[in-house]
């Protein structure tokens, strides 16, 4: 995973977070689902990644 990616899907992560808490702070449950929504979303692309590098890892390991 690039770090590039690395950092803007944790920081999409940390956003849904922040959303999350304000809408639960301020009673708006539609903030607070698009916050949650934010986090799976972010974490479904981290998951994605990794699975990336892990498939080029086992390429690079039959190359040598």
């Amino acid at each position: 995973m690039g770090a590039d990616d690395k950092a803007k899907n944790k920081a999409e992560e940390l956003g849904g977070k922040v959303k999350e808490g304000a809408g639960r702070v301020t009673g708006n449950e539609r903030l607070e689902a698009e916050g949650k929504a934010d986090q799976a979303g972010s974490r479904l692309k981290q998951a994605g990644e990794k699975a990336k590098d892990s498939i080029k890892k086992v390429k690079d390991a039959f190359k040598h």
